[in-house]
């Protein structure tokens, strides 16, 4: 039996290979300078096999194989590239040096791509059920923070900018999770009956979707900025107004912002989502004497829930990511430390802000779609009955 290669394969091991090649790890003697890289072999006691052995499981992924094997290896190896870096962080660092640092290169980020491109390959070959998509998202997220508790990366310049502002991080955390939730009920709340509204009202549909779309053309960096002497002025001339919270910088006018860029999508999707029930549905119903009312909230909402959820999701993916530049304006959030990042040239406090957003946003996308799709049968098989 001939020997079958796998094109996506062929992709990942060549991002994986290139990964081996280049520096895992940065060894910096502070947080500011670029320090030199490290390759695997040279970063870690036992690199050499390791590195073979990443190769190999690269290499045998070019071939056409189980996609249950090919997810297992993958799992694996991105646990190895994990542990490697951590590995390499507490062998590198002296043990009473606080001064030095250990960052992750550009080969722990391919070979962390590479492997992460052929676990989600063979998730998707192996279509499992949606229960299980949804315990398979629990167990990653339940491995990741086992890892992070167990100290075993502790020695990796990010974590040690976390120890160092553990109780900055999660005063900010907060924060960036009350202006991407926060904007997002905002938006749902006066969305919803607004895109219901539409429906109901042909003639309004044009003006009010072309003002949302222009709301959403502006760049986010400039709305925020607009809403500082915007509400600075209401703060100031308006009685009341200060004690109320709204200023012109911090987290009012940052939430603002959020909530003026969530309306078009939630809008839409609402006018979308009642749009597309099936007539010969809308007709029955109208046919067993349902009211307006009835009809709207018997009917075509729980048939548009689906594609409500979809708005949901594209809101709250939107604004976990916009909520970053929150931290221009004193509005808090993971922003705060990609900022000040910037301004001290210090990278490792930048990663700080940028992967929790990250991965807060990836969670809250695939989350949102299993259950976007659990929606959808019943609707699905409601409409068809």
């Amino acid at each position: 039996m001939s020997l079958q290669l796998d094109r996506p394969g062929l992709l990942f091991a060549a991002v994986g290979l290139a990964g081996l090649a280049l520096p895992l790890v940065q060894f910096k003697p502070n947080r500011i300078v670029p320090g030199e890289g490290l390759s695997l072999p040279a970063a870690l006691p036992l690199g050499l096999p390791l590195l073979f052995g990443l190769g190999a499981v690269l290499l045998a992924g070019c071939l056409r194989w189980s996609p249950a094997l090919r997810l297992l290896a993958a799992a694996a190896g991105l646990a190895a590239v994990l542990l490697a870096l951590g590995g390499a962080a507490t062998s590198l660092t002296p043990p009473d040096d606080t001064l030095a640092r250990v960052a992750p290169a550009s080969g722990f980020w391919l070979l962390a791509l590479a492997f992460a491109l052929m676990l989600t390959d063979a998730l998707t070959r192996l279509r499992p059920a949606l229960w299980l998509r949804g315990l398979l998202l629990v167990c990653a997220i339940a491995a990741v923070a086992a890892l992070l508790g167990s100290g075993l990366l502790d020695g990796v310049s990010v974590m040690r900018e976390y120890a160092a502002r553990q109780d900055m991080f999660l005063r900010e955390a907060q924060a960036h999770l009350v202006l991407a939730f926060g904007s997002l009920g905002l938006a749902l709340l006066v969305g919803l009956p607004l895109g219901v509204a539409l429906y109901q009202a042909r003639a309004l549909r044009g003006p009010v979707l072309s003002v949302l779309n222009i709301l959403q053309t502006i760049p986010s960096l400039a709305l925020f900025g607009v809403m500082i002497p915007i509400f600075g002025w209401i703060a100031a001339n308006v009685p009341g107004a200060a004690q109320a919270g709204v200023a012109g910088i911090g987290l009012f006018p940052a939430l603002v912002a959020l909530f003026l860029y969530s309306l078009l999508p939630v809008v839409s999707n609402t006018l979308t989502g009642l749009a597309g029930v099936n007539p010969a549905t809308r007709e029955a119903a109208i046919g067993l004497g349902l009211t307006r009312v009835q009809l709207l909230s018997w009917v075509l909402v729980p048939l548009a829930v689906p594609v409500l959820l979809a708005a949901v999701r594209i809101v709250l993916v939107q604004n976990i990511g916009l909520a970053v530049i929150a931290g221009l304006i004193g509005g808090g959030g993971f922003g705060t430390f990609v900022f000040q990042g910037l301004n001290q040239t210090a990278m490792d406090l930048v990663l700080l802000g940028a992967l929790p957003t990250i991965a807060l946003a990836l969670v809250a996308g695939i989350a949102l779609d299993l259950a976007a799709e659990a929606a959808d049968r019943p609707a699905t098989s409601r409409q068809g009955a």
